[in-house]
């Protein structure tokens, strides 16, 4: 039977994630870390994170879910799930938009409650 590398393991604590993590950490500047992501993967996958990205920051300035979809192009489907995983992840979506000042929505509706409309 053929053993398994650890890229395969479904954890998120697999070896080989815990050394991409940490390589990802090494990156000091901008420059550098479009260069990394650039030779690490496709254009298709820098694509597909750099959109949710782009639909975290419209969600944490408090935009409907249609008019996000209609503006990014996603569909309603993929703005619910990172508005779910924005209020019940790890806390990456909420660090990272304190940390490069993202701007947020003025009023307090939950995001939750935006989606039922």
């Amino acid at each position: 039977m053929r053993k398994r590398h650890p890229v395969s393991e479904s954890s998120w604590d697999s070896p080989a994630m815990k050394s991409f993590f940490k390589a990802v950490l090494t990156l000091k500047t901008q420059k550098e870390a479009h260069d990394f992501f650039r030779d690490v993967a496709t254009l298709a996958e820098l694509q597909a994170l750099a959109e949710r990205w782009w639909v975290a920051q419209l969600l944490n300035k408090g935009l409907p879910y249609r008019k996000i979809s209609e503006e990014t192009g996603v569909s309603t489907t993929t703005v619910t799930r990172i508005a779910y995983w924005m209020d019940n992840g790890q806390g990456g979506y909420t660090r990272a938009l304190k940390r490069t000042g993202a701007p947020t929505s003025k009023k307090k509706t939950p995001r939750k409650r935006a989606a039922k409309r």
